[in-house]
């Protein structure tokens, strides 16, 4: 038993020699319910930004993957409805080609008509819209996160400014052992605003960076779908129709020509 006694003590005494009373523990149980608060926030709002970062990412990797795709094999199908097929059950280029599909099945049942071509503009730029607002779900958070964090931080650095002073006031002298707590309190809280803030001000305008490079994406994919519906399958992209194709591969048989579109009219005279 004294074995024990001793051993533990032996344990303690170190920890106690480097114990230091201005720690961030030490500073917030100075802080009390205020310090507490601040602090309670600025971590929280740190773990749900680096949560919207990474589901984001996943998110905006995912639409990317889905586009490798598209290029690879999409366009080489017979038809929309079979290339439909070779796309993810719920992914944006998926989603855009079945809102194509259903805006194509839905204009002949239209009682007063458009122009096919309008009609079809206005379906693949609403499904495409949609896919913009899925994407900057979250963002805002993160656009808020970065302008408040300093500023709540500043809040705790106000409140253990003023606590220093009312420390002061009381003694009567400004001694380092009674404005240490206080200010490295206020200190303390000015740096978890920052370390809170900066990172998020960076998740964001990378997130916006690559969402414009997604949506780039995917205007050029609606664009070619959408000259592909109003050919019958005519105008495809170039990269779909280059290269050989596996019979042709065999046979060593050149690839046919492909037939350009012929302007109608009589020329403009930028033409001439």
């Amino acid at each position: 038993m004294g074995i024990l006694a001793l051993t533990a003590a032996a344990a303690a005494a170190p920890a106690a020699a480097n114990a230091n009373p201005y720690g961030l523990w030490e500073a917030l149980e100075q802080g009390g319910l205020i310090a507490w608060s601040v602090f309670i926030i600025l971590v929280a709002m740190s773990i749900f930004s680096f949560y919207i970062l990474f589901t984001k990412l996943m998110q905006q990797q995912k639409i990317i993957n889905q586009g490798r795709k598209v290029r690879a094999s999409f366009w080489n199908s017979a038809n929309l409805r079979e290339a439909a097929t070779k796309l993810e059950g719920k992914s944006a280029y998926r989603a855009i080609v079945d809102d194509a599909i259903l805006a194509q099945d839905q204009h002949g049942k239209l009682t007063d008509p458009i122009d096919q071509h309008d009609w079809m503009a206005n379906s693949l730029q609403r499904s495409q819209g949609a896919i913009a607002s899925r994407l900057g779900e979250g963002l805002a958070f993160l656009a808020t996160v970065g302008s408040t964090a300093p500023f709540i931080g500043l809040f705790g650095t106000v409140v253990g400014i003023y606590r220093a002073l009312i420390k002061i006031g009381a003694s009567g002298q400004a001694s380092i052992d009674v404005v240490a707590g206080p200010v490295g309190e206020a200190l303390i809280m000015t740096a978890l605003g920052l370390v809170v803030a900066v990172p998020a001000v960076l998740a964001y305008n990378w997130l916006i960076r690559r969402n414009k490079s997604i949506m780039e994406d995917l205007a050029a994919f609606t664009n070619d779908l959408h000259g592909y519906l109003m050919s019958d399958g005519q105008v495809r992209p170039r990269f779909a129709a280059t290269g050989k194709s596996a019979a042709q591969a065999k046979t060593g048989a050149a690839p046919a020509p492909r037939s350009e579109p012929v302007r109608t009219g009589t020329p403009t005279p930028a033409d001439r």
